[in-house]
């Protein structure tokens, strides 16, 4: 039966996209000459009659559009001026106006003026880069370019370049001090540059930096690139996940879901100016190097053959990649700003990262006389192709089944930093710890709710169990640990709150749409179809799951949720689904309340709490001295400050971890350095409070059967 339920719902979702891309779409035609205007008919079209919450083109949408495009256009202000903006200003309310009559004024204003005014920086930057900058003036630079206005003229225009061109080069300046430094250390016969051959030497750095960026990356868009970054910013004022493919982009997707990364194995961000580590991945180069973490900034890039760093700061997340990724076995060098602000250089060699290194993964840890397990699983994939095969549930299933053969009592599911994937692969994963029952509520606009049950009467692990969240476990990650949550099977322990995105997208080929297409690749379209509802009714859409033991983390003061994203769908509730709780054998209040007063006297927590406000304060401060004397000082101070916190990465437990036996008969006939990452991966985990935590609630639900906790309890007199 559950195999029929697996190929029923792959054969329902396949047929309703279907359905969506050949019924709905083609009674329309879109036979515009202007592959442009062909592009917004089409787009309007699709996401006014797929998206799950289409809002409406109006006023307040048109202002909406307007401000996002210019702040994604010039996010820091450094093309347009104050007489431009008032130009573009004409259209602020009239831009859904356009998108009815297709019509593109706006686009073409702003992209005209925009090349303009890059043609007239170009030359800007070189006269400032021509002229030494004095670092013994007093005077800051704000980063916070939010509440800058535009520039009412050319001089402030230059000056606005200045301060920006001055900052990038303090930092090349310090870089080349230290080294200065450090090579007198090392050879006390060595003469260090004078400060004016230094300065040159950064302002050079500067410049080919900026040349570089501008030659390679600004000067290369065509004028399709510009036109489908309007086209993004129009979709995703729907909502976050609701995103527009180029046909470049389109490929760049494909090559991620055909299984294969290469370059240093890390997912990027981009959040205002800057490109952010959201993920490492498993066994790749930049999580092998120990060197990177999420959150880390990269500002700048080197090549192995080249002499200078390209500055990356404002560069489109796509041309940035560019630049990190490349072939097997090149190094790069990558300038980090890490969250509690100190700057380091760190070289990684690339690697073909294959992403069979996210899949699941379990250890066995003896804890007081009982033996426990941890499986990690950091995301919720499936191949649809060849679904029976590889999905998460079915090797979650098997390392279930290997940590019962050694003896376990005790199962911490570890989803941290999990980002989702796979439906079906959830539903049928939630199925492994409950008899039957429902698992997760989808809904599409208009449409009856749709209850996704297991079916499959067998359980495979009915012992005690912990979940193990973050503020970044995400969409699947989220309907787990709800059921998990609701059925009372488990004890969620984590931060205040999952990630919160409770919405489903279908990926549409725009190609398709058409009864015929001569005029070019239209490229796809990311559409938010559908809301998914815990079986208590709530979403977990903005909310996420709020965990039964609250422990602070290095994300506890950071905005990383779908709140504090823009356009954000809201939190809604329908009708619970019909459910029983699981009837286990352990006080659930108790088991919790003895962890809370636990985590409330752990110090280790105490710690990570105070860095993760120090962090936060850190991030907030966006002022910066261009006085060279001053910026060190801060740097030293960042640094001295950050020392309190280095008994964080010192903690150990007394916990050993180690394989299954299964894996250990791997490790015999492996090519692939299995032994290596499991060392690493078990190392780590003996350092975890959180994972040392899961194990003390393990142990309690053992030691403390329902009978027992009863028996302890005061009866009421009578």
């Amino acid at each position: 039966m559950k195999n029929i339920m697996k190929k029923n719902f792959k054969v329902l979702s396949l047929l309703m996209v279907l359905a969506f891309a050949s019924c709905s779409f083609t009674t329309k035609k879109f036979d515009n000459p202007d592959k442009d205007k062909k592009l917004i008919e089409l787009i309007t079209f699709v996401i006014e009659r797929g998206h799950f919450d289409p809002i409406d083109f109006d006023d307040a949408f048109s202002e909406e559009l307007f401000s996002d495009y210019l702040e994604i256009v010039d996010p820091v202000k450094r093309y347009f001026y104050a007489s431009d903006y008032k130009d573009f200003e004409k259209y602020r309310t009239s831009l859904d106006d356009q998108l009815k009559d297709v019509d593109i004024s706006f686009f073409n204003l702003v992209h005209e003026r925009v090349l303009e005014r890059i043609s007239e920086v170009k030359i800007i930057y070189r006269e400032i880069l021509s002229e030494p900058f004095d670092y013994t003036i007093d005077e800051d630079f704000d980063m916070d370019y939010e509440n800058t206005d535009f520039v009412k003229n050319k001089r402030e225009m230059k000056e606005r370049w200045r301060q920006q061109l001055k900052f990038s080069t303090l930092s090349n300046y310090d870089d080349i001090y230290e080294e200065e430094k450090r090579a007198k250390e090392k050879d006390p016969e060595h003469v260090m540059k004078t400060d004016e051959a230094i300065e040159k030497e950064a302002r050079e750095a500067t410049l080919k930096s900026i040349d570089i960026y501008f030659n390679d990356n600004v000067d290369d868009l065509q004028r399709d690139d510009w036109f489908a970054v309007y086209v993004n910013t129009i979709v995703e004022e729907f909502d976050p996940h609701t995103y527009y493919l180029a046909p470049r982009g389109k490929e760049d997707f494909d090559q991620r879901m055909s299984g294969k990364l290469e370059g240093i194995g890390a997912r990027l961000q981009k959040r205002m100016d800057y490109i952010k580590i959201v993920e490492l991945i498993s066994g790749g180069p930049a999580w092998r190097s120990k060197l990177l973490e999420v959150e880390d900034i990269i500002l700048k890039v080197k090549q192995e053959n080249e002499n200078v760093a390209v500055d990356i700061v404002g560069m489109r997340i796509s041309d940035a990649i560019k630049y990190i990724k490349g072939p097997k076995g090149t190094k790069v060098t990558l300038t980090i700003k890490s969250m509690d602000g100190t700057v380091k250089d760190v070289t990684i060699i690339r690697d073909v990262v294959e992403l069979v290194e996210t899949y699941a993964k379990s250890s066995v840890v003896e804890k007081d006389g009982t033996r426990f397990g941890v499986i990690d699983l950091p995301a919720f994939y499936a191949d649809f192709q060849d679904y029976k095969n590889i999905n998460a549930s079915k090797d979650v299933k098997n390392e279930i089944l290997r940590l019962k053969k050694e003896g376990i009592q005790g199962l911490v599911l570890d989803l941290r930093n999990n980002g989702g994937g796979s439906l079906p692969t959830v539903v049928d994963m939630a199925g492994l710890f409950i008899k039957e029952g429902p698992v997760v509520q989808v809904r599409s606009t208009g449409q009856a709710k749709e209850v996704l049950s297991d079916i499959d009467k067998s359980i495979v692990w009915d012992g005690p169990m912990v979940v193990l969240v973050n503020e970044i476990s995400a969409s699947a990650s989220e309907i787990m640990a709800a059921a998990m949550q609701d059925y009372k099977r488990a004890i969620i322990i984590g931060g205040k709150q999952t990630y919160g995105k409770g919405t489903v997208q279908n990926v549409i080929d725009l190609n398709n749409v058409l009864r015929s297409n001569t005029g070019g690749d239209l490229g796809a379209i990311a559409l938010t179809t559908k809301k998914y509802y815990r079986i208590n009714g709530g979403s977990v859409q903005l909310e996420g799951v709020k965990s039964d033991v609250e422990v602070p983390g290095r994300f506890s003061y950071i905005d990383v949720g779908e709140k504090d994203k823009d356009n954000p769908l809201p939190y809604d509730e329908i009708d619970a689904a019909d459910y029983t709780p699981w009837k286990g054998y352990f006080d659930y209040s108790y088991i919790v309340a003895k962890s809370k007063l636990r985590m409330a006297n752990n110090a280790q927590l105490k710690l990570i709490d105070e860095n993760a406000k120090w962090v936060k304060s850190k991030i907030d401060d966006t002022r910066f001295s261009l006085n060279f004397e001053k910026y060190k000082a801060e740097l030293d101070n960042n640094e001295e400050e950050a020392k309190q916190f280095d008994a964080i990465s010192d903690y150990k437990t007394n916990l050993t971890f180690n394989s299954t036996r299964y894996e250990k008969a791997l490790f015999e006939k492996d090519t692939t350095d299995l032994k290596e990452k499991r060392v690493r991966w078990h190392e780590s985990l003996s350092q975890d409070v959180y994972v040392e935590e899961a194990l003390n609630v393990l142990e309690d639900l053992k030691n403390y059967p329902i009978e027992k906790v009863a028996a302890t309890k005061p009866r009421a007199k009578k």
